[in-house]
């Protein structure tokens, strides 16, 4: 590549604003096996493009896990992960967002949503969900066997089963 062209495909990562695909064409006039290269670079790690068209793609990090979708119309999708491969973020055109947590052993423990709503959870060390909590007040609890058998059930409402 010359030095020029290296310059012009920086100055695109450095300006270059989400719908992506849209923009490449639209304002960079960018072809298609252009793209890779530019994303790779936006997104700090090799990608691969699937999809039907330019217009309607995906775009994969080295793990398989998709982490940017975009449709005809420009609207668009982007994903993170934990070095787990769980989903911790996700964030749409439309400004909404989610966000996840989860423990050592890849239990979701955390939701929030840009619209106010989360959820607490915790788990047993047979990975058996004991207790959840939401935004709206919301709680049960359980307790397990040894076998794996649900003996205890309370919520928020004063519902009890208790086979203990």
């Amino acid at each position: 590549m010359n030095k020029k062209y290296i310059k012009y495909i920086e100055y695109i990562v450095s300006d270059i604003q989400k719908p992506y695909f849209k923009n490449m064409e639209d304002h960079y006039g960018l072809k298609d096996n252009e793209y890779e290269l530019v994303l790779s670079k936006v997104f700090n790690q090799p990608v691969s493009i699937k999809g039907n068209n330019v217009h309607n793609s995906n775009v994969y990090n080295s793990n398989g896990k998709e982490i940017y979708r975009e449709t005809i119309n420009g609207d668009w999708i982007k994903y993170e992960y934990d070095d787990n491969g769980n989903r911790i973020y996700r964030e749409g055109g439309s400004g909404s967002w989610i966000k996840n947590e989860y423990d050592t052993n890849g239990n979701e423990i955390y939701f929030e949503s840009s619209d106010g709503d989360w959820i607490k959870r915790e788990y047993d060390d047979n990975d058996n969900k004991i207790y959840q909590e939401d935004s709206n007040g919301d709680w049960y609890k359980k307790e397990y066997d040894t076998n794996g058998s649900n003996i205890y059930y309370e919520d928020s409402d004063g519902y009890i089963i208790d086979n203990r």
